[in-house]
């Protein structure tokens, strides 16, 4: 098991990836190819205190997207959160010629303002490493000319417009890049599908195999694990390519089964709300009258009538 490092400023960062020390304390902008790389930097899972996001090329080794593997020549992005634990996979080619840029920013540099509270909507933070974001040649053309205007910001003199201007561009920088996820999940349609495909065979063994009864009703993370995605990735990949959130699917299917049970057996509601993993009758009367506008023993009753 690895050993986790904290790395808790952009200067510590800097120190330890054998830069110069920072033009701003807060926030800075780093050539991918400048990092010094240790042979021992693979065995260290790492842990940061500031917003990570960079754009990387030159990655000899295949990426994993989801279940699915490709060789993308495209400009490759991420995003980390303060708090969040990732490894570095040791490059397999040495030789091979690395690019991009790293973008590091304080949690402090946001302090005071509305980005400081709406960063935390971008849910792509939360992703993992199997669901960065591949970008066009345009679409990279788009977000290292906003980078470039960063950098040239906390570069020159900081005055009292500096702060203002770089976290507008933050912004808009974080707003292409989710529009650009987006894009993502409706062009990468063969992944994405078997993803779907994955959740539906998954959600009918976890119900055929009277799971519901020994554990109740799967949680979004029980099904990101079976899945191997995240869980806010599996929301967001589901929320664009139908409208609903993993949350939403796992009570349409216990709806499925309800109205099943409630058509063909004799069983109570109550011992149906059991079958089904809910604790309380009143907690699955209440979900199946949200979505059928019925009660259950109204919806029995309309069947047998028809």
């Amino acid at each position: 098991m690895s050993s986790v490092q904290r790395i808790k400023s952009v200067s510590e960062f800097h120190r330890l990836r054998g830069l110069p020390k920072p033009e701003h304390p807060l926030i800075s902008v780093v050539d991918y190819s400048a990092i010094q790389r240790t042979p021992d930097m693979s065995l260290v899972s790492w842990v940061l205190d500031f917003y990570q996001i960079s754009i990387k090329r030159g990655v000899s080794a295949k990426l994993k997207y989801g279940q699915q593997e490709y060789d993308f020549d495209e400009g490759v992005m991420f995003f980390i959160a303060p708090g969040q634990v990732f490894r570095i996979e040791a490059d397999p080619d040495p030789s091979s010629q690395r690019s991009g840029w790293m973008l590091l920013i304080h949690p402090d540099f946001l302090w005071n303002t509305p980005l400081a509270r709406t960063i935390k909507q971008y849910e792509y933070f939360d992703y993992s490493v199997a669901e960065a974001l591949f970008l066009s040649d345009k679409e990279e053309t788009i977000i290292n000319t906003i980078i470039e205007t960063i950098r040239q910001e906390y570069h020159a003199n900081m005055d009292k417009f500096s702060q203002g201007i770089i976290i507008s561009q933050l912004e808009t920088l974080l707003g292409y890049a989710e529009r650009f996820y987006h894009r993502q999940f409706i062009t990468r349609k063969i992944s994405n599908h078997a993803i779907l495909d994955r959740l539906e065979n998954v959600l009918t063994d976890y119900f055929r195999q009277d799971e519901l009864i020994k554990s109740g009703i799967p949680s979004v993370h029980y099904l990101a694990d079976a899945l191997h995605v995240s869980p806010k990735y599996l929301s967001s990949l589901l929320k664009v390519l139908t409208g609903q959130t993993a949350q939403q699917h796992i009570h349409n299917k216990l709806i499925e089964q309800a109205k099943e049970h409630l058509s063909t057996t004799d069983l109570s509601v109550g011992e149906i709300a059991f079958a089904l993993g809910f604790e309380h009758q009143q907690s699955f009367s209440k979900l199946f009258k949200a979505k059928t506008q019925l009660t259950p023993l109204a919806f029995r009753q309309s069947f047998t009538e028809n």
